[in-house]
């Protein structure tokens, strides 16, 4: 996905370069811009949300390790009882 936003707004800079080096119509450039910004807010998109689950996968681990770390502690609570 990540691959995909970044040739969509290199293809938009492609575009807008292209409208203005060939002196193209208004809308060929609002055409090129939204195209442009759209791929943008893909993009900005698509890496919060890389962040967002790397942040998740990091609770869920922290989680995980809490949990096994009350299991050891039981674990040697009953030791120390025995």
């Amino acid at each position: 996905m990540f691959i995909w936003c970044a040739v969509l707004f290199i293809l938009g800079i492609a575009a807008f370069i292209d409208s203005i080096f060939n002196m193209g119509e208004i809308f060929r450039t609002a055409n090129s811009v939204l195209f442009l910004l759209i791929s943008l807010g893909l993009l900005i998109r698509t890496t919060t949300k890389m962040k967002t689950k790397k942040i998740e996968n990091y609770e869920e681990r922290i989680f995980n390790l809490e949990r096994q770390v009350r299991a050891l502690n039981e674990g040697q609570k009953k030791l120390a009882d025995f």
